[in-house]
């Protein structure tokens, strides 16, 4: 049965028409590491040059000055550095993993961006700091088993153990034993697999910490050259001699 999840991995492939991941460019973050350096020159001279609590006005302007120089390329790197994670990610572990990226860089990024920008601005945050480190500490505690699934998804992502279309064979005490699919889908939680019982979601951790193969080539001709069982309702041919015998055992 495994020439159905040959047929599956084909379709698979041909639903991304990309090219393939070894065509694909390697990872370019020039633009980001140049707006990188430009919002660290900004961060540096405004801290040099410049105070909001001073009380000539030009030190204010300088200081208020950086910050906007800062803020602004503080979001083109974000942008850059997202949009570029998105395309790697994209070839490797399909759209909906390249989304999930895309969104935990830019909110993570952000959220950075407005905590320097506040101590550049000298509002005090280390109130918001301690609240965010005990509000962070609850929810890991809360959520251990959601971000262990998404830093596994992160790894799998970026070691490339299998891609999306590979037919793999998955070995794991922890997941019920071994069982065989194409992997039709890669988030940051689950990895989808088209399986000859169904569609099977199973946790990246899981698929972290399983032994990961490809399906052997000869199994996969030994079960393509096994006949179907015959069914009962649709084959008449194996069904007459039988109704025949059960007439005659009548009579």
């Amino acid at each position: 049965m495994n020439h159905i999840l040959k047929d599956v991995a084909a379709a698979l492939r041909d639903r991304h028409p990309g090219p393939p991941l070894a065509l694909v460019a390697g990872p370019n973050f020039r633009r980001a590491a140049a707006s990188a350096l430009g919002a660290l020159l900004a961060l540096a001279l405004g801290s040099a040059l410049g105070d909001v609590r001073g009380r000539p006005v030009h030190l204010k302007v300088i200081a208020l000055t950086a910050a906007a120089v800062f803020l602004l390329f503080g979001a083109l790197t974000i942008r850059f550095v997202a949009s570029e994670l998105d395309r790697i990610v994209a070839a490797r572990g399909g759209p909906a993993a390249a989304s999930a990226v895309r969104l935990l860089v830019t909110v993570t990024g952000y959220l950075l961006l407005v905590l320097v920008i506040l101590d550049v601005l000298a509002v005090p945050v280390q109130h918001l700091l301690l609240g965010g480190a005990l509000t962070g500490v609850i929810v890991g505690i809360a959520a251990q088993q959601a971000l262990g699934n998404a830093f596994a998804g992160l790894v799998l992502l970026i070691a490339r153990p299998f891609t999306v279309g590979d037919q793999v064979r998955v070995r794991s005490g922890a997941l019920g034993g071994e069982f065989a699919g194409a992997v039709t889908a890669m988030g940051l939680t689950y990895v989808s697999m088209a399986t000859v019982d169904g569609l099977l979601h199973v946790p990246n951790a899981g698929m972290l910490a399983a032994a990961v193969g490809p399906q052997p080539e000869a199994e996969t001709g030994q079960l393509q050259d096994l006949e179907p069982p015959a069914d009962p309702v649709t084959d008449h041919e194996a069904v007459a001699p039988d109704a025949s015998r059960l007439g005659a055992y009548r009579r």
